[in-house]
C-alpha cells in the first residue's frame, strides 16, 4: 500500500547540514547546539570540545562577532556524501578577516558527532 520511504545517509548529513547553516545565519544559539550531543566533539585550533556544555562558549563568542554591523559570511564550497560534509567559506567581521575558514563534519542519527574547523584569519586590531 504505502512505501515507507527512508532517506539516504547523504541526504539526512545535507539536511543536519543546512539546519546548522540557517541556525548559524540567524544567530540562534539554541538551534546551533542543537546539532550537537553531549558525546559530540569539535577540534579547533585551540583545542579539542567535548560535548555540547564546552562547545557552547565557543559559539557564543562566535555569533556575537558574527551579530556585529557588517559581518558577512561568502559559502565558498559544499560537499556531502553519505556520513561526512565539508566546507569552505570565508568571512569578515568587525573584528576579523577570515581569508579562508573549512569545517569538516560526521554527522549521525540527526547529530553531529565529530567536527573540524581551521581557518586563516586576520585580526583588524
Amino acid at each position: 500500500m504505502f512505501e515507507t520511504i527512508k532517506a539516504s545517509a547523504t541526504d539526512v548529513t545535507k539536511g543536519i547540514l543546512d539546519n546548522h547553516l540557517k541556525c548559524f545565519a540567524t544567530r540562534n544559539l539554541a538551534g546551533t547546539l542543537a546539532d550537537y550531543s553531549d558525546a559530540s566533539v569539535f577540534f579547533t585550533p585551540e583545542g579539542t570540545l567535548n560535548g555540547r556544555d564546552a562547545i557552547k562558549p565557543f559559539f557564543e563568542k562566535l555569533l556575537q562577532e558574527f551579530s556585529k554591523p557588517g559581518a558577512s559570511f561568502d559559502m565558498k564550497h559544499v560537499s556531502v556524501d553519505g556520513e561526512h560534509a565539508y566546507i569552505t567559506w570565508s568571512a569578515e567581521t568587525e573584528d576579523n578577516i577570515y581569508e579562508l575558514g573549512t569545517d569538516t563534519f560526521v554527522i549521525r542519527n540527526g547529530k553531529i558527532v565529530v567536527q573540524s574547523f581551521a581557518g586563516k584569519l586576520t585580526p583588524k586590531k
